[in-house]
């Protein structure tokens, strides 16, 4: 059974979205598999390219940059060449991205909770198991034919 869905509280700015709807907007900028992970990597302050692919991990190296532009192009990333030999590259959240902080944070603690309850549940399939396993087996019933 589903839990019913909790009204929208009359002073939210979810309460009438219509076409207009900020959270569908965040969730634009916010879309693709690799992005809450840049922008979690850039919080601490800037980053090379290098260390945001370290980081991040399984990112392709151009996955990672297709994701820097697109966030550039939102004026969430800054992204500056830096005057080294070889040119190096250097990305920075704006104060646009800085906004973000809170949504990764609330992010982390969803996570965290949902962490939490998979070994919660984890621990309860594994007693259930053990208290099975220690359940003596009940004997077969022989029908005998007459």
């Amino acid at each position: 059974m589903t839990p019913p869905r909790p009204e929208p509280r009359p002073d939210s700015d979810t309460a009438d979205c219509g076409t207009g709807c900020p959270v569908a907007r965040a969730a634009r900028v916010l879309d693709g598999k690799w992005t809450t992970l840049i922008v979690r990597e850039l919080l601490p302050g800037p980053q090379r390219f290098a260390v945001l692919l370290r980081g991040i991990g399984e990112v392709s190296p151009r996955l990672l940059t297709a994701r820097l532009r697109l966030l550039e192009a939102e004026g969430v990333v800054r992204r500056t060449v830096l005057p080294t030999q070889p040119p190096g590259t250097e990305y920075a959240l704006t104060a646009h991205g800085q906004q973000l902080y809170d949504v990764i944070r609330a992010m982390a603690a969803f996570g965290t909770a949902a962490q939490q309850r998979d070994a919660e549940q984890a621990l309860e399939a594994r007693r259930q198991a053990e208290a099975a396993a220690r359940t003596p087996a009940r004997p077969r019933q022989v029908h005998r034919l007459r």
